[in-house]
């Protein structure tokens, strides 16, 4: 388990990475309260708004992703399990957590070893 100090920087780091991941969201028309963003149904070219219009829904639904990933490890901080391993339950490697705070599985188990 990463000790007590480590935890409080990742944390800190991954509510970090919540706000910015929710606002990016926000930015491009998908927030809580929005369905994404609102083209101008009039534009000549329509094949370019149906692209652009497909490609901030694959960006919203990667950040949507990545912003549920945080928040599972959010979870897990309040939990006080945070750092460990969801498939074989040892530790996850304080190496692995700065790089990647929001890690489920330790590197073995997330290279199927």
């Amino acid at each position: 388990m990463p000790t007590e100090a480590t935890t409080a920087d990742l944390r800190v780091a991954l509510e970090t990475e919540r706000d910015e991941l929710r606002s990016r969201l926000v930015e491009l028309g998908f927030g809580d309260d929005s369905a994404g963003l609102d083209y101008d149904a009039n534009f000549a070219d329509s094949s370019q708004v149906t692209a652009e219009r497909g490609e901030a829904e694959a960006l919203a639904n990667t950040l949507r992703e990545t912003l549920q990933e945080v928040e599972h490890a959010l979870s897990k901080v309040g939990q006080g399990n945070f750092g460990t391993c969801e498939r074989c339950e040892n530790e996850i490697s304080s190496a692995r957590l700065e790089a990647m705070p929001s890690s489920r599985f330790c590197i073995d188990c997330a290279s199927g070893r």
